[in-house]
């Protein structure tokens, strides 16, 4: 059976979906026509309902739950790995409701984490997440909202952290932030749904066993071409709540979409949300 399956070009998703997509591992039949795409671009794909299996933002999933269900592997989660808000001036976080702020996409789990620490402020840009250093630095903007491997960048380019979100979230929930999760079409029988999972989960678990397995895959499609910072990047957003959100994982979500619901971000939907 073919299905399409979409996810970004950032380290942590190209090693994890490697051997499932290259056929590494048993498949149990299902063969994959990749969309490659940024984080914001596969949200949209999401909500157009045309695209089978995808990775998309947690946010985004809150507005199309009632047409797709979280895999329980695959998922970026963790500690210490958050969206930063970055400036090239001193700013004070009481000071942030007042300025220019570029986000990298509505449906951003990013900019869901920045609605719900900063929910007045009204002036967002959006841009393509490896643009937003240069737009600050061109004055297009008071401040950015950094994700991915520019969190490993900003400060060579003189830039300064106002905030890191993650650390918000965390010293307020005593959770992992849950960032992006892979979400499989609800029109899938459940026994199809159940085998996507099992073979992402293999996938995972292939790529923690063989690290150098996806290298070449890996390498092709990062936007940032150093082997450390892609090695830091895919260490940050891999780990064990990516083979499996397990009962932590599962608590980390369902908070931040009680949390959105509160401050009315998102609206209510299905509590039916996990394939198992």
């Amino acid at each position: 059976m073919q299905l399409t399956l979409g996810f970004s070009t950032c380290p942590n998703d190209t090693f994890i979906f490697d051997a499932m997509v290259h056929q590494k591992v048993d498949t149990e039949g299902l063969k994959f026509d990749v969309v490659l795409g940024d984080v914001e671009e596969l949200n949209r794909n999401a909500f157009e309902g045309i695209i089978d299996i995808t990775k998309l933002s947690y946010h985004a999933f809150a507005h199309i739950a009632n047409n797709y269900k979280l895999l329980t592997s695959g998922s970026a989660l963790g500690y210490k790995n958050g969206p930063l808000l970055i400036s090239k001036h001193k700013i004070y976080p009481d000071e942030v409701s007042e300025i220019k702020v570029a986000i990298p996409g509505k449906y951003t789990t990013a900019n869901l984490l920045f609605s719900i620490v900063y929910p007045h402020l009204k002036q967002k840009k959006e841009y393509l997440f490896s643009d937003i250093e240069d737009a600050i630095l061109g004055d297009e903007v008071d401040a950015g909202l950094i994700i991915h491997e520019n969190r490993f960048t900003y400060e060579k380019k003189g830039l300064r952290k106002i905030i890191d979100l993650g650390e918000d979230w965390e010293a307020k929930t005593n959770n992992p932030i849950p960032l992006g999760g892979i979400v499989i079409n609800r029109k899938f029988d459940i026994e199809l749904q159940q085998k996507v999972n099992r073979v992402l989960k293999r996938s995972v678990e292939f790529a923690f066993e063989n690290p150098n397995s996806s290298y070449v895959y890996v390498k092709k499609h990062a936007q940032e071409l150093n082997d450390e910072v892609i090695k830091k990047h895919i260490d940050l957003y891999v780990n064990n709540f990516t083979v499996d959100l397990g009962v932590d994982g599962k608590n980390a979500v369902e908070t931040l979409f009680k949390m959105a619901k509160k401050e009315k971000l998102i609206s209510l939907f299905t509590e039916d949300i996990f394939v198992i």
